[in-house]
């Protein structure tokens, strides 16, 4: 089991997939918090049609029921979100799922699902949203990775390119980001210098 690429940019709006993807980036999550309706799916169908175009795997954050209908193949979900997910039937179509943990029984319950990749955070303090864990600092991905075995393990939260390389050496498999790509005054040469950073660090 592997995952198309070594870093892993988290967007809130398509054309971020559009940029990125054009940059190198093969591996994007859109995150959509602050849309609903018509306006989601919107935005949802630009993203993967910007993600076909660049050969970006999209993973779509929460709605795997929107996943399910757009034909879309990879769907993130936070534990919270396990509870109303029918596992059965994305499975039946084939999607694969991604799964955040932040302690030992999240990681437990995570692995039950079978997922296609296990996220460990934030490894660092994030300053995007209110974390009730201490950050897990890089010591734990090494336990975490011989945990899960070969469930590829993506670091998340905090993150920086000067971070990147440590989470890898590690024991993670990917590093993924928010601010350090759509926050940085260049986007796609963020892109360019992480996966520099992370080809050295193989």
């Amino acid at each position: 089991m592997s995952l198309p690429s070594r870093i892993y940019p988290i967007v809130d709006r398509a054309n971020w997939v559009e940029r990125l993807g054009g940059a190198g980036a093969r591996l994007i999550q859109l995150r959509v918090k602050d849309l609903q309706g018509d306006a989601l799916l919107a935005e949802i169908r630009a993203a993967r049609a910007h993600a076909d175009r660049h050969g970006v795997c999209l993973v779509l954050n929460d709605y795997w029921r929107i996943a399910l209908d757009e034909g879309i193949g990879f769907v993130h979900l936070g534990q919270e979100d396990l509870d109303g997910a029918d596992l059965t039937a994305m499975r039946a179509a084939g999607l694969q799922l991604g799964v955040s943990t932040h302690s030992a029984a999240e990681l437990d319950r995570a692995l039950s699902v079978r997922p296609d990749y296990i996220a460990l955070g934030p490894v660092w303090p994030t300053r995007l949203k209110q974390m009730p864990w201490a950050p897990q600092g890089v010591e734990r991905l090494g336990e975490w990775k011989a945990l899960v075995g070969d469930v590829p393990l993506v670091a998340i939260g905090g993150i920086t390119l000067a971070r990147a390389a440590s989470c890898l050496a590690a024991g993670a498999d990917c590093v993924s980001a928010v601010s350090d790509f759509i926050a940085h005054p260049d986007p796609e040469g963020q892109v360019r210098a992480w996966l520099a950073v992370t080809r050295a660090a193989a």
